[in-house]
């Protein structure tokens, strides 16, 4: 009988781009891998999880539906000053379509990073309910509010550990393998932008609109947009400067680098594309560089 090379993969944060992680796992299935550990942060954490529960078919083929109105629809608008969204609608909708489990229930390890930003450390989840674990990962700053856990509130994992390498250290797989969602910026990479009767959106005008909507003159008018863009582009900078410093520290026996150019952090209507260039970042670092199996 043939054995499949086992992978312990650790999966990056970086908004939309986390979409390519499913075309990374796509590939290691179609090339004899067997996944035995996830770790991941944000994006990595919620991809991770759906594919250890063993629902990433169905939530791929909702994302690849993903439009302008749909998304629309998952935003619960918060009145608060710590986000401009709950969350809740969206961790309920993912819910009904992957399902949910506790992590200690899952067929292989899991463990998904957020950050106690008060304490400036890391929280692992490694047990408990799976979507908390994952609402916590993906607490964007100033996007979603953060998540109440045991007294605390949790952020982004990718603010202090966008790459959390550490959680695979005791795993017994052949290799590891990470995905770096905030790689040095490639010229050309860049998603070329398209004409889909309005099917493309941006996250700043979906969001003024909100604003502009559900709060008019509590926000004075709303988001400015290039404050937005400035915004985004020094959270990815950060994130891929934290990146590189956790890789040259524990690094992978393979990494997958995603340059941080290729889309906007919200740019979820891109799936096909993003998840397409998963796989075939994976094919180009992957084939022939993974040990052999017997």
């Amino acid at each position: 009988m043939t054995k499949k090379t086992t992978v312990s993969l650790v999966l990056g944060s970086g908004g939309a781009r986390g979409l390519a992680h499913i075309g990374v796992i796509r590939w290691l299935e179609a090339n004899g891998c067997e996944i035995r550990s996830i770790a991941g942060s944000s994006m990595g954490a919620l991809v991770g999880g759906i594919h250890a529960i063993g629902r990433l078919d169905e939530y791929e083929a909702w994302a690849r539906k993903i439009t302008k109105a749909s998304m629309l629809s998952l935003l619960d608008f918060s009145m608060g000053t710590a986000g401009l969204f709950k969350g809740a609608k969206l961790i309920e909708t993912l819910k009904s379509v992957v399902g949910s489990v506790r992590i200690e229930q899952l067929p292989i390890s899991y463990t998904a990073v957020a950050s106690n930003i008060s304490q400036a450390k890391e929280v692992w989840f490694v047990k408990g309910p799976i979507f908390d674990a994952i609402r916590a990962s993906i607490s964007l700053p100033l996007i979603f509010t953060p998540f109440r856990h045991e007294g605390a509130d949790l952020i982004d994992g990718g603010i202090l550990n966008p790459v959390p390498i550490a959680p695979t250290f005791s795993d017994d797989t052949d290799v590891t393998v990470a995905v770096n969602l905030c790689g040095r910026p490639v010229k050309g990479a860049r998603l070329p932008d398209r004409d889909d009767n309005g099917r493309h959106f941006q996250l700043p005008d979906m969001v003024s609109d909100l604003v502009d909507r559900f709060k008019n003159g509590v926000s004075g008018g709303g988001i400015n947009i290039g404050a937005y863009d400035v915004l985004s582009q020094s959270f990815d900078a950060m994130q891929g400067t934290i990146a590189r410093q956790k890789i040259a520290a524990y690094p992978p026996d393979h990494l997958i680098e995603i340059p941080r150019n290729l889309c906007r952090l919200i740019e979820f209507d891109r799936a096909d594309e993003l998840i397409n260039y998963g796989y075939e970042a994976a094919g180009k670092r992957l084939s022939g560089a993974l040990p052999p199996k017997s």
